[in-house]
Parts: structure tokens; sequence; C-alpha cells
């Protein structure tokens, strides 16, 4: 399969510290793939290189084959590319359907003459409640966001990140903060998504769940890859077994 994401020699140094240090990886569209490493490792770093949000100091980024190394984060959600974020941030004061119709209508908002001219939300209000449905939020459509368990509110989350039509979604710790109920609900909402043909990329401690859904394992230390494959083969390698001892990772959500 072609490179849904390819990544060249990839780093970034903060000051006297190699957050991500010379990172070259491939992601087949249609893979599953849980990024993982102890902490500090460069992997929320790492993710928002991807998306943009942080410019690397040398390497290259290819979306489908395309180099977005010059393009913002708009640019690159245009391309296919949506992230969600471990701290969760919709509009509180508005309703969950409209969280979502904001991200159902990009195409139309991303250009403001379009906007003023485009009155009729019908076509926006009809794909959120459906994407809202798809993630088990049917139901909840005119609750304001801000009133949503945690739980519901990663859902929505994610919601808005499928409103953009991605190909590549790039979720930082999304089962952050749920208990194992809620994590193993949200886990299957994710697999819902990657069985849609999203290819996911998914940066996780809960590496019962890890585990569980992702079909390959790409393990960060001090910013270089030190493991890449198979998930058992790879929890395996003693290399990375040595990374995570002693660095306190968990093994499955807090109760």
């Amino acid at each position: 399969m072609s490179a849904a994401l390819q990544l060249d020699d990839v780093a970034i140094r903060f000051g006297g510290v190699q957050a991500v240090a010379g990172v070259s990886i491939a992601v087949a569209t249609g893979d599953f793939v849980g990024l993982i490493g102890p902490n500090g490792a460069g992997k929320t770093t790492l993710i928002r290189i991807i998306a943009g949000l942080l410019r690397p100091d040398r390497g290259r980024i290819r979306l489908s084959g395309v180099d977005v190394m010059g393009d913002a984060t708009a640019a690159r959600v245009r391309r296919g590319l949506a992230l969600t974020h471990q701290i969760v941030r919709p509009f509180r004061q508005m309703s969950v359907l409209d969280n979502v119709v904001l991200g159902a209508g990009y195409r139309r908002t991303s250009n403001p003459l379009r906007a003023m001219l485009h009155i009729d939300r019908r076509r926006e209000n009809e794909r959120a409640g459906y994407i809202l449905a798809q993630v088990g939020l049917a139901g909840a459509e005119r609750k304001l966001a801000g009133s949503l368990p945690l739980g519901q509110m990663k859902r929505l989350e994610l919601a808005r990140a499928l409103a953009v039509d991605p190909k590549v979604m790039l979720l930082d710790e999304p089962l952050a903060g749920l208990n194992r109920t809620e994590a193993s609900k949200h886990v299957e909402a994710i697999s819902d998504v990657h069985k849609r043909g999203v290819t996911v990329i998914l940066v996780e401690h809960n590496l019962e769940e890890v585990m569980r859904i992702c079909r390959r394992l790409i393990v960060l230390n001090n910013g270089q890859v030190i493991g890449d494959g198979e998930p058992v083969k790879v929890m395996a390698d003693p290399v990375v077994h040595e990374a995570y001892v002693g660095s306190g990772m968990v093994t499955h959500a807090e109760a």
C-alpha cells in the first residue's frame, strides 16, 4: 500500500534537549499504529510536528506523497489530516451538534466569501448528526457541549475530527482521564473509525488497550525510534522492555 504519512529524518531541539532526534517512519494507508514510549520520549512533540503546530529543525513530512513542510495546520487538514488533543476543548456554550457542524462545514468556512453566501446549513446538520450517531452520541445533539461528562466529551472530540473528512487521524492520549469502562467504549469508537478506512496513529499510555486494537507499534525513547513492528514482538524486544523499566508507564486506565 502507499504511504498515507511519511517522515524523513524529522528532528527538533528545545534548548539543550533533543526532543525528536531524526525520526524516519512510513505509515501505510489504512494502518492502525500505536505510537508509544516512556514519559518524555517525544511522542506528543512528534504528533505536533506532523500536525504543523511545531516546525522541526530538519526533516520532511509527506501526506499521501505530498510534501507538507510549507503547509500550515489548516492546509494539512484540507489535505486530509485530523488531530484530537489529550485535553478536550469543545465550544462549551454551543450545542453538541453545532460543535460538529463547524467541522462539517470547513470547506465553506475556509473561504470568507463562500461562508457569507452559504446560509442553508441543512446538509451540514444532517452530516453532523450522522457523525454523532457513529460515535455513540445520538440523542445528545441539543445538549451544551460543556455539560457532557468526560467520556462523552472525548467522543465529541472524535466526532469533530471526523467532520473534516480525514484520511489520517492523529489521536493524542484519547483515553487520558477515563476509567476502564469509559476507555473501553472510547476504544471501540476509535476502532470503528479505523474500520471505515481512516488511517489511525494513536499516542497512548494505556498499553492494555493499545495492544488490543493496534496492528503496529512504533516505540520512541529519547526522541528516537527503538521499536517498530507487530505489537507482541515489539513488546518482547529487550531494548523496548528496558526503556519501560522504572518508567512508571500505566498498563490500564485508572478505575
